[in-house]
């Protein structure tokens, strides 16, 4: 079978579109909400513990993460990304907000599975040096799939109704699982692999996280480990801004600013373009410091570093008087959070082997996981006493308390 030039890229490209659609999928509600939540008379309140159950379902992450490292990426990702599209689905049939919350714990659960599988793809079919943009590449499309969520429920509301958007963008992911199935096969048996870039891809890795040393992961000891907490609490304190984004910047944008349907189909999908620079901007850095002398991991912290002081800006978006100000704060947002939250998320392909790669990706993902969760009721709950304000303040702070943690407790591989 004839072999295809830089496979690698094209298998990353792959996991980029599945990533969308994945996003885009979970993205639907917080676009839809402003429509829904007045149809079927849902409060804020409700909306807080459906946004909720989401990330409840979400924190089984090293669950998710522990199959794809025990059954393999093809057909446990295939598994997860076919439930996820069914699920969706389903959400344009429910009628009641506890019906709602029950298909977002499910969804949430069979969602988690996008990072692990993408950051152990990263992991496995990437050398070292090429890790950092890889990573940011498949994140672009978490952030592509959450940009056309606002135009493509516009449109679907318009044209029909807000139930069409979760039956669309459910029937893509179904299509993406088959083409998944078909194209995805691991390095070492991939059929359409070059014997040239098997060897670049072998050579790149380090010896010490070979795939092969250690066997199934264990959860326990990978508890006992300073630099799993090193990446996972960032994680916890960084994700409530991309959960913000995606679930409450909409209704943000309506009760506050006074934006309709169509304004958020054209502003509210900005920060999310403003994200997809993030993805590469946070990796240029780290081969920038790189390039300077600066060691891998401590490159990953300076990008970091920059990304939390870039994410201040956040504290005035509720202070602004013009509501495109606001937009732009937010656009800065975005950026921001992607430029580090790519870094350390890249970082358990760093510091781990490739048999623990995803479950480890699955662990930092509960703790951001478990950050939107605590966010998004605290949100719910006190948004109408409080207003949005102080919640922009805290992300705007959260990710400097991050940028310690991370640079107290995980260590430089040099060191």
């Amino acid at each position: 079978m004839k072999t295809i030039r830089a496979l690698r890229w094209w298998i990353v490209g792959l996991v980029m579109l599945g990533a969308m659609l994945n996003y885009l999928t979970r993205a639907v509600m917080g676009v839809a909400a402003p429509t829904l939540l007045t149809e079927l008379h849902i409060s804020e309140q409700q909306y807080g513990w459906i946004t909720a159950a989401f990330q409840g379902g979400i924190i089984l992450q090293p669950v998710v993460g522990y199959v794809l490292d025990s059954v393999g990426l093809k057909y446990g990702l295939a598994l997860f990304a076919g439930a996820w599209s069914v699920i969706s689905m389903a959400h344009g049939f429910a009628n009641s907000w506890p019906a709602f919350a029950a298909l977002r714990a499910l969804l949430g659960f069979a969602e988690g599975s996008a990072n692990p599988a993408g950051m152990k793809v990263v992991a496995t079919w990437f050398p070292a040096r090429e890790r950092g943009f890889a990573g940011g590449l498949y994140n672009i499309g978490a952030s592509v799939g959450t940009m056309l969520a606002p135009p493509l429920v516009a449109w679907a509301i318009l044209a029909y109704d807000w139930r069409a958007a979760f039956l669309i963008t459910g029937g893509l992911g179904l299509v993406w699982t088959a083409v998944w199935l078909r194209g995805f096969h691991p390095p070492e048996h991939h059929p359409r692999l070059s014997p040239d870039e098997r060897a670049l891809i072998e050579a790149g890795q380090e010896q010490d996280l070979a795939a092969d040393a250690g066997g199934r992961p264990s959860i326990l000891a990978l508890l006992r480990r300073r630099d799993l907490w090193g990446i996972a609490i960032p994680r916890l304190l960084a994700d409530p801004t991309w959960g913000t984004l995606s679930f409450w910047i909409p209704l943000y944008l309506v009760q506050t600013r006074g934006f309709d349907l169509k304004q958020i189909a054209l502003f509210a999908w900005l920060p999310f373009l403003a994200a997809d620079v993030g993805c590469l901007f946070g990796p240029a850095v780290a081969l920038f410091l790189q390039r300077r002398g600066v060691s891998l991991i401590n490159a990953r912290r300076g990008a970091f570093t920059l990304g939390a002081v870039m994410m201040t800006g956040m504290m005035f978006v509720g202070r602004v008087e013009s509501p495109y100000a606001a937009i732009a704060l937010l656009c800065l947002g975005g950026f921001a959070h992607q430029t580090l939250s790519v870094t350390v998320i890249t970082m358990a392909s760093d510091l781990f082997r490739r048999s623990e790669v995803a479950t480890v990706a699955g662990l930092a993902g509960t703790c951001g996981n478990l950050g939107v969760l605590i966010f998004s009721l605290a949100i719910g709950g006190l948004v109408a006493t409080v207003g949005y304000d102080p919640f922009f303040v805290a992300l705007g702070l959260l990710d400097l308390i991050g940028a310690v943690v991370l640079w107290t407790l995980v260590k430089d591989r040099k060191a």
